[in-house]
């Protein structure tokens, strides 16, 4: 094995469950090693201030930039738990990827736009190593969606002689379409943030372990017609989106209150897995990898696996990258290729202009 260039990829995604920190090393060929992964839980507290910015209820410009300041003392704190667990010094670390936390996602604006906090400055001050950060707008100036981003990283795992497609299932599912000739991808609408958000709302949980209340329910066919009328889900390519779309409201917009809670829950896990399945299944992938923590939803795994059959599915521990961290993994990479000064995006995939070097460097302290 040739000497390893070390980075650490930060991910917090619109489930504002927790930060996802990984220890990546890659070989000058290109090879990325995993060679260590941590998560930090955000406090009750600061994910229900964080979900209430991204609906935009009740939140002020004094709230946003407290949780800005709060998020990177709790970036350092994955960092440096990481590093003691990898028992590797921050010296040995070229630099932090750092995605940021969502907070407002816009590409169809009038004048686009796209939204993370989390100060990079002062997690460099803290962690005492260079921060790569502010990935997306870069793209979106450049008439792009700004996301998904992950399909480069993507692209490098696979071997491009047959067609195959990753879904991460977080906060919000997205596809990516590695081809022979092409590479595709885009959000194929809710992931998990609808369902996490009606078991808050009727069961006081932070999430469905498992899809086990969900499993009781029955499916309501009315209402998933209802969701699946919605205008994102026709919308061609590219195209993203966010919980500042797809949350309570647009719920409860199509009069969820007045039906059996349960089976709401289970239409949600039924809407993921038909929006995603129906891309996947028209992508003409001969094998899906799932990644994200919605993976761990057995009824929705199950329901996808079953939609998309003949299709194999597997998850990305086949390609040595752990399902749980991929995102993560590839903002390490983005921080590499940033640094390299090599471009981050796919245009067929964000809808650029043409390729760019994403993201902005913060130096450490010296």
């Amino acid at each position: 094995m040739s000497q390893l260039r070390y980075f650490i990829g930060l991910m917090s995604g619109t489930s504002a469950d927790a930060i996802d920190a990984a220890l990546v090393g890659f070989e000058s060929d290109g090879t990325t090693h995993l060679v260590c992964t941590h998560t930090l839980e955000l406090p009750a507290d600061l994910k229900a201030r964080i979900i209430a910015a991204q609906t935009r209820v009740n939140t002020t410009l004094r709230d946003i930039c407290e949780q800005d300041v709060a998020l990177s003392l709790l970036y350092a704190a994955a960092v440096k738990s990481l590093l003691e667990k990898a028992n590797i010094s921050a010296s040995e670390i070229e630099a932090i990827g750092n995605h940021g936390q969502t907070l407002l996602h816009a590409p169809e604006a009038d004048h686009a736009f796209t939204l993370q906090i989390g100060d990079n400055h002062r997690l460099a001050e803290l962690s005492g190593i260079t921060v790569v950060g502010d990935f997306r707008r870069r793209d979106i100036a450049a008439g792009g969606q700004g996301a998904p981003l992950v399909p480069a990283f993507h692209r490098t795992l696979v071997a491009q002689t047959e067609t195959a497609a990753f879904l991460n299932v977080g906060g919000i599912a997205n596809v990516s379409v590695i081809a022979p000739d092409r590479v595709s991808g885009f959000d194929t609408g809710p992931g998990n943030t609808l369902s996490d958000a009606w078991i808050r709302k009727h069961r006081q949980q932070a999430f469905d372990a498992g899809g086990a209340w969900a499993r009781t329910g029955t499916v309501n066919e009315p209402l998933l017609e209802r969701m699946l009328a919605d205008p994102y889900f026709s919308r061609p390519a590219p195209k993203s989106t966010g919980q500042d779309y797809f949350n309570l409201t647009w719920l409860e917009n199509l009069k969820v209150d007045e039906l059996v809670p349960v089976d709401v829950q289970r239409t949600l896990v039924e809407l993921t897995a038909r929006s995603s399945s129906d891309a996947l299944k028209a992508s003409g992938c001969e094998r899906v990898y799932l990644c994200g923590g919605g993976r761990h939803n057995n009824l929705l795994t199950q329901r996808i696996r079953s939609l998309v059959e003949p299709i194999e599915v597997t998850d990305t521990c086949a390609l040595r990258v752990d399902a749980d961290f991929m995102e993560a993994v590839a903002f390490a990479w983005l921080a590499k290729q940033r640094l390299d000064r090599v471009s981050g995006n796919v245009p067929t995939v964000t809808g650029a202009q043409s390729e760019r070097v994403l993201g902005v460097i913060y130096p450490r302290a010296d």
